[in-house]
């Protein structure tokens, strides 16, 4: 089984290779719902997942199945705008525009997509309009679950509540945590986008697509691009362009874009699934030592829920000032702990995600 992309006549110009802020969100939102796809994300699903406030927690259970089991195209609104060359943005806030300028029709098709109703790639019909579609998106969301048919009550009844809920629950989630995680992988998104673009230029699409995974294939004839996926579609280019969407938190998803009438986008891994290198054999013995000490562990639980000053540590613990001063020294030391300054007083917190990438169990010891 394969899916194929026909490029007969595309211009080398109409291939771009550019990173996507708001793909890399529906990324981490998929990792956080779906941890045990991503193994090499597990400290950092377990660090976000401590530190997310219960409010946004519980709101991100109301369509998470836009990025559960699905990875709906809402996050790669730049293939639906017509002309079929739009390109992603290059902020969060850009591509959260773009969002706003699909019509109802589209946004509610693909907000759809959990119901998993055949023919994602043919034309796609007007739900909004037609009562028979409405009684069968209904009739598929009940097989799915409560959540599912609530949304859709809601989806159907009011397109643009929806769109601005959604709108607000990304934003939020860029404050709550996503702004720290583009920040850190966005230079080498684009390092890997002008690496591609380079090898696009001066060696073609056929090496271009090699580098970003073997199961992206060109035939001989430069004409047909073939993916290796469990299932059987095809669409074309047509008088569009192609876009290729490095994704850093992806990996080992291959995602491909095939929806009628939009521009085909191939979303593929970059470089480790892990958010940072591990660390060295030293710096790792430093924070098991100084997680081992029981003082030490019972100041890490209090400061894995909360920031606290040196005096308040002592109080809490009876101990001296000195005596947590040399204990805190042991952890910022060891990279276990963030600082702060608020006026006159030194706020200190546990790094939770660095924790984590120690060992999830002690983390939820410490949290329990």
């Amino acid at each position: 089984m394969s899916l194929s992309i026909d490029i007969a006549g595309l211009r080398p110009e109409r291939v771009a290779v550019v990173p996507s802020p708001l793909a890399e969100l529906g990324t981490a939102l998929h990792a956080l719902a779906e941890p045990g796809h991503h193994p090499g994300l597990q400290g950092w699903v377990t660090g976000v997942t401590a530190r997310l406030d219960p409010h946004l927690a519980d709101r991100m259970c109301e369509a998470d199945f836009l990025w559960r089991t699905t990875f709906s195209d809402v996050f790669l609104p730049y293939a639906g705008i017509p002309g079929r060359d739009t390109l992603p943005g290059a902020t969060l806030a850009e591509e959260l525009d773009l969002i706003d300028k699909l019509t109802d029709e589209q946004f509610v098709d693909l907000s759809l997509e959990f119901t998993c109703s055949s023919g994602y790639e043919l034309p796609s019909n007007h739900v909004l309009a037609d009562p028979e579609l409405r009684r069968r998106a209904f009739e598929l969301a009940a097989a799915r679950g409560p959540r599912q048919v609530r949304f859709t009550q809601r989806l159907l009844d009011d397109p643009p509540r929806v769109r601005a809920w959604l709108r607000q629950f990304l934003e939020d989630c860029d404050e709550a945590f996503f702004a720290d995680v583009w920040a850190r992988v966005r230079i080498p998104l684009a390092a890997d986008a002008r690496h591609k673009t380079d090898l696009l230029r001066h060696k073609g699409l056929a090496e271009t697509l090699a580098a970003m995974s073997p199961a992206v294939t060109l035939d001989e004839a430069g004409a047909r691009i073939t993916v290796d996926k469990l299932v059987q579609a095809r669409t074309t280019t047509g008088d569009g362009g192609l876009l290729l969407v490095p994704t850093s938190l992806g990996w080992p998803h291959l995602m491909v874009l095939y929806r009628h009438g939009w521009q085909p986008v191939l979303h593929y891994p970059v470089g480790s699934p892990e958010l940072a290198s591990p660390p060295s054999v030293e710096q790792l013995t430093l924070r098991m030592t100084a997680l081992s000490h029981p003082v030490r562990m019972r100041i890490c639980r209090l400061l894995a829920r909360s920031a606290y000053t040196t005096t308040e540590l002592a109080q809490a613990q009876g101990m001296t000032a000195p005596e947590i001063s040399r204990h805190l020294a042991v952890l910022k030391k060891a990279g276990l702990l963030t600082t702060r300054r608020r006026g006159r007083y030194v706020l200190h917190q546990l790094d939770v995600t660095v924790v984590a990438r120690l060992g999830s169990d002690f983390l939820e010891g410490i949290l329990r």
